[in-house]
């Protein structure tokens, strides 16, 4: 089992540690709504070095990041960063990434930890381009800052201003050593990232740092079970429970990061023919009416028969309901329909809503 080089901060503070994607993670610290509660009203600070970073470099950088992903890459210029989607040849999602452009020629790709030799894989298989394709998951650290006050902690940290937009990144340094600093998130709150290489005593120190500085700001460490509620409330897809092999960027939502109209990509013909056939179920939002606890893989019903099944559920901290995201038959799809989901043989009533769960 892996272990990232904070691990020796998450013992240090008696983290709950869990095996999470070939690592050994903190799911929480205090608890989970503590700590969700933290990232919503001040700010939680999540160690997520478990991500992959793949570097692409060459003159047909582009060509190749075009052909693997769904987004329009070529919208992008060097600063700016684009959420988007890896695709086989039948449309089922390889994952999902943040594309960051680097320089005209050079890309970093963020993938999920639990695919990183999966996705490099599926990478090699299509670098029909002459790309350099490096896969430094292993160097790399990286600190995420997320809540309202995580600029302020970010500002005092570097000592200076970073008035950066939504999905922008700047190249920097501290202590001597180059940072990639990021603005994107995946908690709906105003949040940061910290990508650099260092060593374990590094890493701590900083970790460190972030905490004394961010003392009077309210920081709190945060952990994975934290990132899963902060992220459904605000109805962000997981690898693994809302999208995967076996679903394709359309019918989870995302087809406003799937650009059909650009030139060929893998799986844009299988998706373009589900478009004009009309989708046979689509990933809805859903909200408990009854207090209840939704959970991955429950059944979803309406008029007695069995429509759909829950990817994601879990007890808003926020709202005090159960919500859940859920694969259902796309005539039960619109919002306001009334559904059941099924705990144990009890049916408990829930209607599809609109996302975010909580508005931001």
């Amino acid at each position: 089992m892996k272990k990232t080089p904070l691990y020796k901060a998450h013992e240090k503070l008696n983290a709950k540690i869990v095996e999470f994607a070939g690592y050994r993670m903190p799911v929480y610290y205090s608890s989970i709504t503590a700590e969700h509660k933290a990232v919503r009203e001040a700010v939680g600070i999540f160690d997520v070095s478990h991500m992959g970073e793949v570097f692409v470099k060459g003159p047909r950088a582009l060509d190749f990041v075009q052909k693997i992903t769904v987004n329009d890459a070529s919208v992008l210029f060097p600063g700016r960063v684009q959420y988007s989607a890896m695709c086989l040849e039948n449309g089922g999602i390889v994952d999902d990434l943040l594309v960051y452009r680097i320089a005209d020629d050079h890309f970093m790709l963020v993938i999920n930890a639990s695919n990183i030799e999966k996705d490099f894989a599926w990478m090699q298989k299509n670098n029909t381009f002459g790309v350099e394709l490096k896969n430094e998951s292993e160097d790399y650290a990286l600190i995420a800052m997320q809540g309202p006050n995580s600029r302020i902690l970010l500002e005092k940290l570097f000592g200076k201003e970073f008035p950066m937009e939504y999905y922008h990144f700047v190249q920097d340094t501290y202590k001597g050593k180059d940072f990639i600093v990021s603005r994107t998130g995946y908690t709906g709150e105003l949040g940061y990232e910290l990508y650099f290489k260092g060593d374990e005593e590094f890493a701590c120190a900083l970790w460190d740092k972030i905490f004394e500085l961010g003392a009077p700001l309210g920081v709190q460490a945060t952990g994975l079970g934290a990132r899963d509620s902060l992220r459904l409330e605000m109805g962000f897809c997981l690898y693994g429970n809302d999208i995967d092999e076996t679903t394709h960027p359309l019918e989870a939502g995302l087809g406003w990061i799937t650009k059909l109209k650009k030139p060929a990509f893998n799986g844009k013909d299988v998706m373009v023919a589900a478009k004009e056939a009309g989708l046979k179920r689509k990933l809805v939002a859903m909200i408990a009416d009854e207090k209840s606890f939704p959970r991955h893989g429950y059944e979803v019903q309406a008029g007695g028969k069995k429509i759909g099944v829950i990817t994601s559920g879990t007890v808003s901290p926020v709202l005090d309901k159960g919500i859940a995201l859920a694969y259902v038959e796309s005539e039960f799809s619109k919002e306001g329909s009334k559904l059941n989901f099924v705990v144990r043989g009890k049916e408990f009533p829930a209607t599809v809503t609109k996302l975010p769960f909580i508005k931001k």
